[in-house]
């Protein structure tokens, strides 16, 4: 066998096990990265070119040998004929170099592309999508799905080209020098095929779709250990873990070895193969029809011939699964942005605040409407809360108000100009927020509170800080306002975290305020202080606050009450006590009075 033909380890690591995701329109797909990709695939002229020169050393070495092969019968030395081949073997060594260095470069840029591309749409989505879509799920298409797509691109698309032109070189010199012999081999080859597809189609399929369960079941553990610990579910689990990795193990072996005899077999096929070509070549040598020399490059031609079809099967397989991936980022790709700005939208800079609800009426699904119908108007400067049970619509208001989404009837105005008339960016600039899930990132507190705004002195950072009750702890850290928070400021109580979000927001300085259950995470001691800070950060700024705990919204100058995703009641507190409706029964049950 010629060693240019050689399945490179890091290639047969890749196709032992890994069963390939198939593509749903695997041309489609193609023709799409093939469009995404243009302009970031110069050079990819000269690849090919060296693809089929590299394929050149396995088509035209066996012929040499048999030619030097026929010298040494007729007693001459054949010395040209060995330099030639030495030079061969030289020159394809140097091409296959040149055909690496160059699809590396290649490789890589249409990655960056793709990945650029990619992250860069993602940024544009709309919160709608997100909403119904895991964030695992999104990550995964970002990283493994297009590293699955730099693999085939760098390392087995080179492959597949130079075994293309290989398979095709050999198969025409072996049908030029015995049609009869070629039928042998490709009957080998043929049995090499089935062989190969039959274990990896059945028992690697299996294999991986228990591992998946298996998978499946471990994040799950990891991800809710405190509520197995809390259930006292520990042997459950484990129990369970046993009996989907006991089931792994199972298929496992019986993959593995079916794959340990897959490649003697092949081998012994290949020898059967390589016995057969001998007797019937010899039989045919002592008819004058082929000479020894001959016989020596068809059995090297065979011996070559039968490789680059399993090494084509296991490229195939890591290609389909790049190509599934492939679908996965053109389906994202796909997704529709943000609504653009309205032609002359106007520019929010300035804005004082004054809201109103027109007859908005919004759902998620159209056919389900969360909010009915709702008409409000307020003030610029007013201090509104907005309170009721879970599901009437509290969190939508505010999506709304944001354009997160967009209302479905009616309208929402902002200073008397739809809010659609106005310039996304700005707008959503023109909003402080702090939302019930702290989004923390992973740098120095001092950069997450001044998130969004650059070159903020350090002074500006710990009055911020101050005012929301945060600079006390942060001083109390190893590195004070320097110290780099990790996993979403894991190593910081909820409230702590919740505190820099706050701080955050009073930095930001926005005309609206929006606090969406701000002191849901914190004991009653620290949500004393963070109603003064929400007082003080609030004054003068219009602000909606949505609060379960109704003790830190006495102060603002309105409060609705949605129900059902209607305004069921609304004024200050002490109308609403008077009222001796919903809101007053749910602030005395709080209180204890009830």
């Amino acid at each position: 066998m010629d060693k240019n033909m050689a399945t490179p380890p890091s290639q047969l690591g890749r196709a032992r096990g890994v069963p390939a995701v198939k593509p749903k329109d695997m041309k489609g797909t193609l023709v799409r990265l093939w469009q995404l990709t243009r302009g970031h695939r110069k050079g990819l002229g000269w690849v090919l070119m060296l693809s089929g020169l590299a394929s050149g050393s396995a088509v035209l070495s066996p012929y040499l040998i048999g030619r030097a092969v026929n010298c040494i019968d007729a007693g001459e030395p054949g010395l040209a004929l060995l330099a030639a081949l030495a030079g061969l073997y030289l020159g394809d060594w140097l091409i296959r170099f040149l055909q690496q260095f160059l699809m590396a470069g290649i490789g890589q840029r249409m990655i960056y592309h793709i990945r650029t591309s990619l992250f860069s749409h993602m940024e544009k989505l709309p919160l709608s999508f997100f909403d119904t879509r895991q964030q695992g799920e999104l990550m995964s298409r970002l990283t493994n799905d297009v590293d699955n797509i730099s693999v085939t691109i760098s390392d087995s698309l080179t492959q597949l080209m130079t075994y293309g032109f290989t398979i095709i070189g050999i198969f025409c010199v072996m049908l030029w020098m015995s049609p009869l012999l070629t039928c042998i081999a490709l009957f080998a080859v043929l049995l090499i095929f089935l062989l190969t597809r039959a274990v990896t189609k059945v028992l690697f399929r299996q294999q991986q779709a228990i591992l998946g369960r298996l998978n499946g079941q471990v994040e799950e553990s990891v991800s809710g250990i405190s509520m197995v610990k809390a259930f006292g579910q520990e042997r459950e689990m484990v129990a369970k873990f046993v009996e989907n990795n006991d089931a792994f193990c199972r298929v496992a072996t019986k993959a593995q070895i079916a794959s340990g005899y897959l490649m003697p077999m092949m081998n012994v096929i290949n020898n059967l193969t390589y016995v057969l070509i001998a007797i019937a070549s010899g039989l045919m040598a002592l008819g004058g029809k082929l000479t020894v020399g001959e016989i020596s490059s068809f059995l090297l031609y065979s011996r070559q011939f039968s490789r680059p079809f399993v090494d084509i099967a296991n490229i195939y397989n890591n290609f389909q699964t790049a190509v599934a991936g492939a679908e996965r980022i053109l389906e994202i790709l796909d997704q529709d942005g943000e609504p653009e700005d309205a032609p002359g939208a106007r520019s929010a800079d300035g804005v004082r605040g004054a809201v109103r609800f027109r007859d908005v009426t919004f759902g998620y699904r159209p056919d389900q409407p969360i909010l009915r119908h709702i008409n409000l108007e307020i003030s610029a400067g007013t201090r509104v809360a907005v309170v009721g049970p879970t599901g009437s619509g509290k969190t939508t208001l505010i999506n709304l108000l944001t354009r997160f989404y967009d209302v479905q009837e009616g309208a929402i105005l902002l200073d008397g100009c739809d809010l659609r008339q106005y310039r996304l960016g700005e707008l959503r600039r023109a909003f402080g927020v702090v939302l019930q899930d702290t989004a923390l990132f992973g740098t120095s507190i001092r950069e997450n509170i001044s998130y969004g705004h650059r070159d903020v002195p350090l002074e500006q950072i710990q009055e911020a800080a101050r005012a929301a009750g945060a600079d006390g702890f942060i001083r109390r850290l190893p590195q004070g306002y320097d110290t780099v928070l990790h996993q979403g400021g894991a190593e910081l109580s909820q409230g702590e975290r919740q505190l820099l979000t706050i701080a955050r927001a009073v930095l930001n300085r926005a005309p609206i305020m929006i606090l969406d259950e701000a002191t849901s995470s914190v004991d009653t001691v620290t949500e004393q202080h963070i109603r003064r800070a929400m007082l003080d950060i609030t004054r003068g700024r219009t602000s909606f606050i949505i609060a379960h705990r109704l003790s830190t919204i006495r102060d603002s100058d309105l409060i609705l009450l949605i129900r059902e995703g209607r305004i069921a009641e609304q004024g200050t507190h002490q109308q609403l006590m008077a009222l001796e409706g919903e809101y007053a029964r749910m602030y005395r049950t709080q209180m204890g009075q009830g």
